[in-house]
């Protein structure tokens, strides 16, 4: 099933990425959950009773109640389509490759520092506690790559480059 989206949307929703972890996925599961037995039932019923209040037109708080209850429905469709997307990263280790999943860690050849980085999909990913995606220019030019590989990277009209000290 396609994803519905308004035509007021002046952007038209791109799919997100499917690569997540189990931990994701049981995630949005329990995400899922919860707004279609709890959120979902508890707005519809709000909806009902600020309807029975008569004149829609005049009524603010049915309005608000209404764009809530659609706001709710789309996270559902969002996430079920996620989910039926969904593929799960399951690392691979010892291929001597480097693929979604792996721990890397590399060094900056300017400034001769380590940074180890998580590799994963789009949805999870956190620069600040070293979790990249690999559509990132620095995740996409590590995919694949082996241990003692140097990669190089344009940022800024700066050129940076890193070598690959270990895969885990």
């Amino acid at each position: 099933m396609q994803t519905p989206y308004r035509k007021y949307d002046k952007i038209p929703r791109q799919k997100s990425d499917p690569h997540i972890t189990e931990d994701k996925f049981k995630e949005l599961k329990n995400k899922l959950d919860k707004l279609k037995n709890i959120q979902r039932p508890r707005e519809a019923e709000e909806v009902k009773r600020l309807a029975a209040m008569g004149d829609f037109s005049e009524n603010a708080g049915y309005q608000l109640a209404k764009s809530r209850l659609r706001g709710i429905n789309q996270r559902i469709l969002d996430i079920e389509d996620l989910l039926s997307r969904a593929e799960i990263i399951k690392p691979i280790i010892n291929t001597g490759e480097i693929q979604l999943g792996n721990y890397i860690t590399i060094k900056n050849l300017e400034t001769e520092k380590n940074k180890t980085y998580q590799l994963l999909g789009s949805a999870e990913t956190n620069p600040l506690t070293g979790i990249i995606s690999h559509n990132s220019p620095l995740g996409s030019a590590l995919l694949n790559k082996r241990v003692g590989e140097i990669i190089s990277l344009e940022i800024n009209d700066k050129k940076i480059s890193y070598k690959i000290i270990e895969i885990k």
